[in-house]
């Protein structure tokens, strides 16, 4: 007999049975999520104060929305944080999807399925997505996410695919590296982060030899162009290229990418960027020196991704 296992991958909305009153200087803080950690200064605080250690008890079920996409067989997973924007609600689910819910009743206002522009090959349930990032200049209103190593960008209110951005509605994120092999893994986990209108991203690579550079991206949040690069494994001519004992590093070392997201100082236009270990993860053999940009916390110019300042925490 063959038994098949489901798993319900939902999202809960708890409300707390009392009417909320706010304080002028408390709805000046932290009160909304706009974006993927609270704030583009990755907070991960709201200063709301209706919820407390002494009401917490109250909470009721709102609603609950049901993605029906999880998958126990393909260790699909969600690790979306949504955030939500005018009173409508952005996530994703287990099979990579992106939705759009009333966020005070659940209802779904739009579904976009990536399966239909990703190849058989990507492994839907292995390749998660933390979140969105959601643009706006007057009533042209976006949202961005990544599904495999592609970049949509979609009509926020409407769902639908914006044909000007990048190649019918999406960028690649294999375009632009020195890869020579177009199959190197590489995704788009964690959101990215915007800056004016600038899409400005980095990406999950693999841990083994063969991964692929973890370079720092910003794309034209309209047309999709690249604007600027900054590559986390120096080539010839920029600042720590020397820090690497061979020379030929920037053509076959990958990693020091930035897979947990940014955050932003935005009034200064300062982009922070933690990157992880080069590759090989696990053997530094082949990567002596102090091996910059790895193990780095990055101070990026926002506009331009010139380096204004870093931080090693260790040698890579």
């Amino acid at each position: 007999m063959r038994f098949i296992q489901k798993a319900v991958a939902c999202l809960w909305i708890f409300a707390v049975p009392f009417n909320m009153h706010l304080s002028k200087a408390q709805t000046n803080i932290n009160t909304g999520w706009e974006v993927y950690g609270g704030s583009k200064k990755s907070i991960r605080y709201s200063s709301l104060k209706q919820i407390n250690t002494t009401n917490v008890k109250q909470l009721q079920v709102a609603w609950i929305y049901h993605t029906e996409d999880a998958d126990v067989k393909g260790l699909s997973q969600i690790q979306c944080n949504p955030i939500i924007v005018n009173g409508i609600l952005y996530g994703t689910t287990p099979r990579l999807s992106l939705i759009a819910l009333n966020a005070a009743t659940g209802e779904q206002k739009w579904i976009f399925k990536p399966e239909t522009y990703l190849g058989k090959e990507v492994a839907l349930g292995l390749n998660n997505s933390r979140g969105v990032t959601y643009w706006q200049s007057g009533k042209d209103k976006r949202v961005l996410y990544g599904a495999g190593s592609n970049v949509y960008e979609l009509n926020a209110e409407t769902g639908e695919l914006i044909k000007e951005f990048g190649k019918n509605g999406a960028i690649n994120l294999h375009d632009d590296l020195e890869l020579t092999n177009k199959s190197t893994y590489i995704a788009a986990t964690s959101p990215g982060i915007i800056y004016k209108d600038l899409y400005i991203v980095g990406g999950r690579v693999n841990e083994s030899a063969n991964a692929a550079p973890g370079s720092i991206r910003a794309f034209d949040v309209r047309t999709g162009k690249l604007r600027w690069i900054f590559h986390t494994i120096p080539h010839p001519g920029e600042f720590g290229y020397n820090t690497r004992e061979d020379k030929e590093a920037w053509k076959h070392i990958g990693g020091a990418n930035c897979w947990s997201g940014f955050s932003m100082d935005e009034k200064r236009g300062i982009l922070f960027a933690p990157t992880g270990s080069a590759s090989f993860d696990f053997y530094g053999g082949k990567r002596l020196g102090a091996g910059l940009f790895a193990n780095s916390l990055l101070a990026l110019d926002a506009a331009t991704g010139k380096l204004k300042w870093h931080y090693q925490s260790y040698p890579s």
